[in-house]
């Protein structure tokens, strides 16, 4: 046997490395949760895909159609009403035997100087990025423990989880939220053998990110559409912005037997945008 048949043997081993796993990923209708979501299913986990858009059960046929020997299922649900999460936990605990791994994925964005910004915004943002996190990783715990396998939770928070940034007080606050929860779940589901970690994305290509550099460009200067990105990823020490597969590969990693012993982390994944 060649040094090439043994890295190739262990290549295939590591692509099914989650076969058989229960998957929940939120906020995968698009972006980076469906490429989290793809990429589990590559590696031969059950994925159940969660989005408030009806898109998402498109994402998962076509998911399901790349990558056939895991399989995913769609499920429109709004991760702020407690009934949907616990329809949605239900789901995967019938057709899944049970969840083994979350990804809390979802999460909004608005920008506006403090004197424009809405309460509504406010609460809005809150809303699905901390305490949607919280309501998903509270259905996830409790089945976790029915079913006695441990776990892995895995939350995103983002660059602004480490430096708040103008015009997004809201978002900041909320991002910084879930490092904290991260950290009490941590340690508090420690001893039922669940671990909780976060990941930071810098700037990844999405609508989301389009929608920045158009308001954060129009509030900041006169960026025409691109220029700001542009300037923010030529600062980048990589020299270029995020992917999808770079970010779900930090959080294939966290939800891995490899990672058993690493909890209560918030990871940057981000090409050093911070190092912190």
């Amino acid at each position: 046997m060649s040094a090439d048949d043994v890295t190739d043997g262990a290549a295939l081993t590591r692509s099914r490395r989650f076969e058989g796993k229960s998957v929940v990923v939120t906020g995968a209708a698009q972006g980076i949760g469906r490429g989290i979501a793809a990429r589990f299913a590559e590696e031969g986990a059950h994925v159940l895909l969660l989005d408030l858009s009806e898109a998402v059960e498109e994402a998962a046929q076509e998911v399901s159609a790349q990558y056939p020997g895991g399989g995913a299922i769609g499920v429109c649900a709004d991760v702020t009403s407690p009934d949907d999460v616990a329809r949605a936990f239900d789901l995967a605990d019938r057709t899944r035997n049970g969840v083994d791994i979350l990804v809390n994925n979802a999460g909004v964005i608005t920008i506006s100087p403090l004197e424009d910004l809405s309460l509504a915004d406010w609460q809005k943002v809150i809303a699905v990025n901390t305490t949607g996190t919280f309501l998903c990783a509270q259905a996830a715990a409790a089945n976790m423990r029915v079913h006695g396998r441990g776990g892995r939770i895995l939350n995103a928070a983002s660059g602004q989880a480490r430096q708040g940034f103008v015009y997004t007080p809201h978002y900041a606050a909320s991002k910084f939220g879930v490092v904290g929860l991260t950290q009490s779940l941590a340690k508090e589901l420690a001893k039922d053998r669940i671990t909780v970690n976060a990941y930071c994305p810098g700037i990844v290509g999405s609508d989301m990110w389009d929608y920045n550099d158009r308001e954060w460009g129009r509030l900041l200067g006169d960026y025409q559409p691109g220029e700001l990105m542009a300037e923010w990823v030529a600062g980048i020490p990589l020299g270029r912005a995020g992917t999808d597969d770079d970010v779900a590969g930090l959080v294939l990693f966290l939800a891995s037997e490899e990672a058993a012993y690493i909890t209560g982390q918030t990871i940057n994944v981000d090409g050093g945008m911070f190092m912190n």
